[in-house]
């Protein structure tokens, strides 16, 4: 029988654990992955600013639609809260703060659409700012027989989302509400 003798050779010397370039390589690789998401960060947080804001224009186009079936009246009849878009909201004779305060259907519709106005731009310069970048709304009624229907357009300036996401185009973005009053 032979045995076989194993020869041990000598042990090279080996670190045992990572090397300097091993840990920069994986610092690279770490912080490449990190500015990613970053980016979809940024990405993400402009895609909600522009999403708030389309939120708010519709809130607001359903406000003035609900101040005119609130003085219908107004709206139907004598077309009082028909404006061009880029009107500014004009201070109305009366201020309906009070009870009593308005005393027409007239004076409640100019200071509702006067409310809205400055509702709408957060440039105005009231306080509280209004809730949309250069804000304009418009209103138009259009009565055939005895069914009348309101269109509302709002628009705004949205740059800054268009711009980041590099969505080219136009910045200035409306959404319209067309309903029968």
């Amino acid at each position: 029988m032979t045995i076989l003798k194993h020869k041990s050779h000598p042990r090279v010397a080996r670190s045992d654990g990572f090397t300097l370039v091993e840990v920069l390589v994986s610092l690279v690789v770490l912080s490449i992955g990190l500015l990613g998401i970053a980016k979809l960060m940024l990405f993400s947080s402009h895609s909600n600013d522009s999403a708030y804001l389309r939120s708010q224009a519709t809130a607001l186009a359903y406000e003035i639609l609900d101040d005119m079936r609130a003085n219908r009246q107004e709206a139907i009849i004598a077309g009082t809260y028909n404006t061009a878009a880029a009107v500014p909201a004009a201070v109305p004779g009366a201020l309906c703060i009070g009870v009593g305060s308005c005393t027409t259907p007239t004076q409640l519709a100019l200071y509702d659409l006067y409310q809205w106005g400055l509702h709408l731009n957060a440039n105005s310069g009231a306080a509280p700012p209004g809730a949309l970048p250069n804000g304009q709304g418009s209103v138009t009624t259009v009565t055939a027989g005895t069914q009348t229907t309101v269109t509302i357009v709002v628009s705004w300036d949205d740059s800054v989302a268009q711009n980041t996401l590099n969505l080219g185009g136009l910045t200035t973005q409306k959404i319209t509400l067309e309903t029968v009053l």
